[in-house]
């Protein structure tokens, strides 16, 4: 199996796309996108800027961006070419990654909760009409709803 240099090359080439197209897309200068392609991860700028310039050449060739940063963490981090700052930045990285699921997963079980209780508001005033409904045909009340509302069946529905 390819490498991590080797497969981003064999992309963009089987794509047609060369690295002056790259950079006039991105800004990225070309030292760098070659670095990348070669794998020599220390001659690139470091920190969060590794990943722009990653993130920036999968998208002008058409590649999952989140994929391919997941590719170059693991090269980088086999490389033995890795800084300590980096090291603190995959970390760093990563739990923002998981903090969002975190969220993420919490909005939508607050949202399931939320129409939990909707639907059981709904059924119990369902139930409710369903037994003052009853209670009306059988003569136990002589309005749909309390006296309150003064709203009566027409005759049409069996009221008075």
């Amino acid at each position: 199996m390819a490498n991590f240099g080797e497969q981003l090359r064999t992309e963009r080439v089987s794509r047609g796309i060369s690295l002056e197209q790259i950079t006039n897309v991105t800004k990225i200068s070309q030292r760098h996108l070659i670095a990348l392609e070669q794998e020599r991860f220390n001659q690139l700028p470091g920190g969060i800027l590794n990943k722009g310039i990653v993130r920036g050449y999968v998208s002008v060739i058409g590649l999952d961006a989140d994929e391919w940063l997941a590719r170059y963490n693991q090269a980088y981090a086999a490389s033995g070419q890795m800084y300590e700052e980096d090291r603190n930045w995959v970390d760093f990285a990563t739990n923002v990654g998981r903090t969002r699921l975190d969220r993420h997963e919490m909005a939508a079980m607050r949202l399931r909760w939320l129409a939990t209780f909707l639907l059981l508001l709904v059924t119990a005033a369902a139930v409710y009409l369903a037994i003052r409904y009853y209670g009306l045909r059988v003569g136990w009340w002589t309005t749909l709803l309390p006296n309150q509302l003064h709203i009566t069946l027409p005759h049409w529905l069996g009221g008075k």
